[in-house]
């Protein structure tokens, strides 16, 4: 890592005069890609570090041809010599997932989603001209091909994960038959493909800004829509699905400056949603059910819901039936049941009880009657506390939690600890169980028990919704 970070410093000062105050390594996300801040005096500027060559040609010739039309995306400012590192403008860490979540759904956040939708539109037809479309990372065009493997993706590690009897061939036929209807929508421009709000930055002047299209490729305008206004996370309401759509509508007009037939749009979108649907319901299986990530597991309720909604209120407009039946089986109450976590109420009596503490101070007492609980050792992780910066900070600090997610193996300890803990958490509150003590030990209490059991506070509330209590037990004894 830190030779990627010397390259960084030099291929910055290629290009600027600017003195580098500090490198951050940013948190990982989906991809393989690393990301990295580069802070100067007054400034900052993103770092992209990918071993994949073809995907950061991709991003660099789409960015560098939809930035000469002034659309709303980074200017790459400079890039290695043997192209895997490539430095871009930073638009800040605020996304429009933040700001939802931030503002609940008021009219602040709507506006903001409009406006990110009027900027998808000019992106899609103002950059789909004069675009080579051999750049792109895999397959030019969205077609018959490509809205087959989503289909198949959702298939191999969704739906054959339930173990339910269906007709395969069928099923296969109807997705062939979905393939074709939707290959030929009437308007292809350019495609983001993963156009949901954690890829919209919003600045502090609260504009818009996109990223992370590398992925894009020539297809139907309706499948970037569908991507943001039916992701599972952000959960919109209905009514503001129906209105940002018209609004969509609306701004694509005036973009191609023709009227559109909306009806035909609007059936053809329902087909992309439904396309979109799935092939997250794919990607949380692959991610949840066979990696075994608790965020992708938790994601899944939400994702189902989506579907079944959409089953529910919207028509494809194309007779699939094996294909219907399998989406009934998929939002049947006993499916949405087997992946929706039981949830405490005011009425459950489970307290959990997490501490963070110092081997050298020994292992909490348990109050209860219970005799003890679990006891997870964090001295196997990379200790922070070992650099002198870090070590009048706690893991309560930003820069303690930034070193730990980003340069130590903290995240894959906790998906395991998550996985166990979940099994205790359900068990007891179905049984009415009323505590449960878990303990995350260091050599000083300081900094990787006190993350960990921070982290684990958050799942069990987001989860579960359980009663927590948090007690870092060798506080007082910080180094300060």
């Amino acid at each position: 890592m830190n030779s990627t970070i010397n390259k960084i410093k030099e291929l910055f000062s290629s290009f600027s005069k600017s003195e580098i105050k500090a490198v951050d390594k940013l948190p990982q996300a989906g991809s393989e890609r690393h990301y990295f801040r580069i802070h100067t005096a007054d400034k900052t500027f993103i770092a992209t570090y990918g071993a994949n060559l073809k995907e950061n040609d991709s991003f660099i010739y789409f960015s560098r041809h939809f930035k000469k039309k002034n659309l709303q995306v980074p200017e790459i400012l400079c890039i290695s010599n043997d192209k895997d590192i490539y430095i871009q403008e930073d638009f800040g860490d605020i996304s429009l997932l933040n700001k939802l979540e931030e503002n609940g759904f008021a009219p602040a956040a709507y506006e903001l989603y409009k406006k990110s939708l009027q900027q998808l539109a000019l992106l899609q037809v103002k950059g789909h001209e004069g675009l080579d479309y051999k750049k792109c990372l895999t397959n030019s065009s969205f077609g018959k091909q490509a809205i087959m493997a989503d289909l198949l993706y959702f298939k191999y590690y969704f739906l054959d994960a339930l173990r339910q009897p269906y007709d395969k061939q069928k099923l296969i036929d109807d997705f062939e038959a979905l393939s074709n209807y939707l290959s030929h929508t009437e308007y292809k421009y350019f495609m983001f493909r993963d156009f949901q709000s954690r890829n919209i930055m919003v600045t502090p002047d609260n504009e818009v800004h996109f990223i992370d299209y590398q992925g894009g490729m020539k297809g139907a305008p309706q499948y970037d829509v569908a991507s943001l206004l039916w992701q599972a996370k952000a959960n919109l309401p209905d009514e503001w699905k129906q209105h940002l759509l018209e609004d969509y509508m609306e701004a694509f007009e005036k973009v191609v400056e023709e009227p559109i037939d909306k009806d035909i749009f609007r059936s053809q979108y329902n087909g992309y949603v439904l396309i979109r649907l799935l092939q997250v319901l794919g990607a949380y299986g692959f991610r949840g059910l066979f990696e075994r990530k608790a965020h992708f597991l938790t994601s899944i309720p939400l994702a189902l819901q989506n579907l079944k909604w959409f089953v529910q209120n919207q028509s494809l407009g194309i007779a699939v039936p094996e294909f219907k039946k399998v989406l009934e089986l998929c939002i049947s109450d006993e499916v949405i049941k087997e992946f929706t976590p039981v949830q405490a109420t005011d009425e459950t009596v489970l307290v959990v009880t997490i501490n963070s503490f110092s081997y050298k101070k020994g292992i909490p007492a348990d109050a209860t009657e219970n005799g003890g609980g679990y006891v997870f050792d964090m001295r196997g992780i990379l200790n922070p506390g070992r650099i002198e910066v870090y070590k009048t900070q706690s893991g309560l600090d930003k820069p303690v939690k930034d070193f730990i997610e980003q340069q130590t193996e903290m995240l894959h300890y906790l998906n395991g600890v998550y996985q166990v803990i979940d099994i205790s958490v359900t068990n007891y509150i179905n049984r009415n169980f009323a505590s449960l003590m878990i303990n995350f030990g260091c050599t000083g209490g300081q900094h990787r028990s006190v993350y960990a059991a921070e982290a684990l506070a958050r799942h069990l509330r987001n989860k579960f919704k359980v009663k927590i209590v948090l007690t870092h037990t060798n506080k007082e004894n910080w180094v300060r």
